[in-house]
């Protein structure tokens, strides 16, 4: 590549730090002290074990390259003077550097998290108003709108916020290291709260220390990839380390708070907040979900729950100790409740009701539970009791109960005791129920089309319907879905594929008949394209029994959700919708489901798709369509968002996300994604996952509720500009991507994309099918690749170049894109977060990953095109944002790119080192640990992955 490194945007590219596209000010520098004695005081612990672990002469490659590091910032070193350090030297003493530089990562990780959390306490401690996308400023918002109480019960009262937590593989933290950095986030807190003396303070520093030392001796990465039982278990411990702590009391707040405003709502019930999961529910593409699996996530799910509102109630039976004799008013239906089960007093008056209340409670609990999780789940000395009363049919019944406690508790003035652990535990029921969490089942479209063209054709109604057109197919199928024949029955011999489809299908209503119909809440199509793509999925419903014809009134507990992923399936999501609800039984259908419709759009394969502005400007005009599609048709759309961890999968800050929705896309209801490590940082303890579900609640009743869009009449003018720029924009996406001869090859060799398979991180497959195109591969590993050799190509590639095709340099056409820019938060939203994605890519290290791919010319040719689009997109973003500082809306990133990325520079250059010694042949165990530690390590510094 000797010829195009001295071209000079090349050579510019690669000589020019990213560091210096962003501006950091000493005025700011005073707040942020704090932090820096943080990284200090945890970086020198580090120092230290690493020293007294692996001795000087690791320590001083360590900090070596750390002060080399720092000074290719300030030029006084280059690339090639720091990966010089590494030529020649062994992989096993190369690890402990890469060992090293995870590791701070991750101590630098939540040093700024606490940051953070000490920032937002001396504002309210300041008395400062309320900051963005906190409940507070949202309260106050609502209270200046002048809203009619009328308006927001009709928009809330079904209010629906519901993080569905998923297992796709970006996950790259073992739990051993995320709960260390639990503990030692604990300790810090201490350290920073309490005056302390000088033992007080020793004695903290020991203990942080320790747990260093135990962060260094724990394997990084896992030795075995991941099974679908391992990441059922991981997305369950979310829920006893925040999820019961914070969900029932975020519930319990948000209803208060809105009703002390809109006493007249009718929000009285409302619980805003629920989860969801798709942990051992998403089958598409990964052949490991089976019958079983789906049996072993609902019960699971259901043992938590259980097992939560148990131990709530035996520390509700040790509290509610009242005395009846110090109690005044207790009721006569806390006294019929607890009738049977208090103790022998001489007197025969049961002294403590509230006791034996709340005994009886747990006595039908036990019931229920050994009822529905077998008797094994019931310890021995629990039996007797559980035997003594009839289980509860459902969590209402069990709810009930609660309520006479509480009604009780209230009647004796007990309100601050039934404010407390009760009123948490009464939230718990209404929001986790007996089924903890709803579990989706996702399939691709294509794998329903043949299972249904051999039930049918098993069944004897049609020969072969893969054969037939769109009309037919719609046809055949309402007339299978109007009739309460079953296609088969249990002498079928149907193909592998069949049995074991129709067998998810039946135990997931093995779960509804279990746990309750929120056990399994919905069906996700995959790839759907069509109204028979829709109406297929009925069909597997139909033979599980959760479809029911009926009389001409038909019934189903789950609903079918659509999922448009494509450019293509996202322009004609809105017919697939209006033809769908123009059939009869279908319409009646969703009037049984509450004449709500759930459409979920995929933020992944558009962007592969059809590049970064293109998708997010096709999923704008779909929901502006789908909007439109479900108002024609008299329903209420609930759209679910298949958001990813980073820019080119739909991630971003969440709040600016949601408030960025067409209008009337949100009305009160939001579904979307948590994946991989974005589910970590959000919600690994109660701190951040309050803050974090704060934003979610607090941008789904703004967009519910104000005017958020902000363009007024000009939409429409607006949108057809866009409409240009989106189409100039797909154009320049796809000729690199699409039609760049090559283009594979330059992928697959610039980028670790054949090593992320062996990283362990999940039990999906990296491509749906064993093949090289672009479009068989996953969007996880996609955007992971290009992460890592930090190009970022799908949060940026084709905008610049759009804007250039759109506005060139006219001053009128700039000026409009500005003011664009400064009223519509949908364009300040896809602007701020692809500068974040530039801020983040690096073409100096990009080129080092581009001279590992052998063909030189092919090597200039994709390379000279990245750069020239990244040069044109930046400038552009200075153009339409007024600013060079790509980070100048966004300080908290600045601060962690400015303060942080140095010490990304040796994990790039030696996993370049790796991959080159790898692919020239040095293939060891040892060789790929090294490659595999690298990829966390820069995941978890870039605090994404895919």
């Amino acid at each position: 590549m000797a010829s195009g490194a001295n071209s000079d945007p090349i050579r510019r590219a690669i000589w020019t730090p990213m560091v210096d596209r962003i501006v950091v000010e000493d005025s700011g520098r005073a707040a942020t002290e704090p932090l820096r004695d943080d990284i200090r005081y945890l970086g020198g612990l580090l120092g230290d074990v690493i020293r007294s672990q692996a001795g000087d002469e690791v320590f001083d490659l360590v900090e070596n390259s750390r002060v080399d590091a720092f000074g290719i910032r300030y030029a006084d070193v280059t690339r090639d003077d720091l990966a010089g350090r590494y030529d020649g030297r062994r992989v096993e003493d190369l690890m402990p550097v890469i060992r090293a530089f995870t590791s701070f990562a991750l101590l630098a990780n939540l040093a700024e998290d606490l940051h953070r959390e000490r920032r937002r306490r001396i504002h309210v401690l300041a008395g400062d108003q309320p900051q963005a996308s906190s409940l507070g400023a949202t309260f106050a918002r609502l209270a200046a709108a002048g809203l009619s109480d009328d308006r927001v019960g009709e928009v809330l009262r079904d209010a629906h916020v519901v993080p569905v937590i998923t297992a796709h593989p970006t996950e790259t933290r073992r739990r051993s290291i995320s709960d260390a950095q639990n503990r030692i986030t604990d300790l810090m807190r201490r350290r920073g709260r309490r005056e302390l003396t000088a033992d007080e303070d020793a004695a903290i520093t020991r203990d942080i220390s320790r747990q260093i030392l135990m962060l260094w001796q724990t394997a990084l990465i896992r030795m075995r990839r991941l099974t679908i039982s391992d990441e059922i278990t991981t997305g369950l411990r979310y829920y006893d380390a925040s999820f019961f702590e914070v969900v029932p009391a975020l519930n319990n707040d948000v209803r208060a708070a809105l009703q002390d405003v809109f006493p007249s709502a009718g929000i009285e019930s409302m619980s805003i907040v629920a989860m969801g999961s798709w942990i051992g529910g998403d089958r598409d593409g990964n052949p490991f979900v089976n019958a079983d699996i789906v049996a072993e996530a609902t019960t699971s799910a259901a043992r938590t729950a259980m097992r939560h509102h148990l131990d709530e109630l035996a520390r509700l039976h040790q509290e509610l100790a009242m005395s009846v004799r110090l109690v005044q008013g207790v009721t006569d239906d806390l006294t019929a409740l607890g009738a049977g089960f208090a103790p022998e007093y001489p007197d025969g008056i049961d002294d403590e009701p509230f006791r034996s209340a709340v005994t009886a409670v747990r006595a039908r609990l036990l019931a229920r539970a050994e009822q529905t999780l077998g008797a094994d789940f019931v310890v021995p000395s629990e039996r007797e009791l559980a035997s003594a009363s009839a289980p509860y049919a459902d969590a209402a019944e069990f709810l009930a109960d609660l309520d006479v406690i509480d009604a009780a508790l209230r009647a004796a003035v007990d309100d601050a005791i039934a404010d407390d652990r009760l009123a948490s535990l009464r939230e718990a029921v209404r929001t986790f129920g007996f089924h903890l969490s709803g579990l989706d089942m996702r399939q691709n479209s294509d794998t329903h089309e043949d299972v249904v063209t051999e039930l049918l054709a098993w069944a004897g109604v049609c020969p072969d319907y893969a054969a037939l057109d769109e009309s037919e197919r719609v046809r055949v199928l309402v007339a299978e879905l109007t009739s309460r024949r079953p296609l088969t029955g249990p002498d079928a011999h149907l193909s592998e594929l069949a049995t074991k489809e129709l067998g998810v299908v039946r135990a997931a209503a093995a779960a509804v008949d279990r746990f309750g119909t929120r056990a399994v809440p919905d069906y996700i199509i995959s790839m759907c394209q069509s109204v028979s793509d829709m109406l297929e999925a009925l069909i597997l419903l139909k033979e599980a029994g959760l479809y029911d014809a009926g009389d001409g009134a038909p019934s189903c507990s789950v609903r079918v959700v659509p999922l448009f992923e494509t450019i293509e399936d996202l322009q004609s999501g809105a017919q697939i919708l209006t033809d769908t609800l123009a059939l009869d039984f279908y319409r009646t259908l969703v009037r049984s489901q509450g004449d709500t419709h759930e459409v979920m759009l995929g933020y992944s394969d558009s962007n592969k798709d059809g590049g970064y502005f293109a998708a997010n400007w096709a999923l704008y005009r779909g929901e502006l369509d789908l909007v439109e599609a479900a108002r024609s048709a008299g329903v209420r759309l609930r759209l679910f968002h298949g958001r990813g961890g980073t820019v080119g999968r739909g991630g971003g800050p969440s709040y600016d996300a949601i408030l960025a929705q067409p209008p009337g896309a949100v009305q009160g209801s939001l579904r979307l994604t948590e994946q991989g490590e974005i589910i970590a940082a959000k919600y690994a303890e109660p701190v951040g996952a309050r803050r974090n579900l704060d934003s979610l609640v607090a941008a789904t009743i703004e967009s519910s509720l104000l005017d958020v869009e902000g363009l007024g009449d000009d939409s429409e003018e607006v949108y057809q500009v866009f409409d240009e720029i989106a189409t100039a924009a797909r154009s320049a996406y796809s000729s690199l991507v699409h039609e760049t001869p090559g283009f594979v090859e330059y992928f697959t060799s610039s980028t670790p994309l054949s090593e992320i398979g062996a990283l362990n991180i999940g039990s999906r497959p990296t491509s749906r099918k064993q093949t090289t195109e672009i479009s068989d591969l996953r969007a996880i590993p996609w955007v992971l690749s290009w992460t890592q050799c930090r190009v970022m190509l799908p949060g940026w590639y084709g905008t610049g170049s759009a804007f250039s095709a759109w506005a060139g340099d006219d001053p009128d056409r700039i000026a409009t894109l500005a003011d664009y820019y400064r009223r519509w938060p949908f364009f300040r939203s896809v602007m701020s977060n692809m500068a974040q994605v530039l801020a983040k890519s690096d073409m100096g290290l990009a080129y080092r990953y581009a001279r590992l791919v052998p063909d030189e010319v092919l090597r200039e040719r994709v390379f000279s095109m990245l750069v020239d689009e990244h040069e044109r997109t930046i400038a552009w973003c200075a153009r339409i944002t007024g600013s060079e500082d790509l980070l100048a809306d966004n300080d908290a990133l600045k601060r962690s790119v400015y303060n942080r990325f140095p010490y990304l520079e040796p994990l790039n250059l030696l996993q370049v080192e790796l991959l080159r010694r790898f692919r020239e042949g040095e293939d060891t165990p040892r060789i790929r640990r090294g490659i595999q530690l690298t990829m966390n390590g820069l995941a978890t510094a870039l605090r994404n992955s895919g």
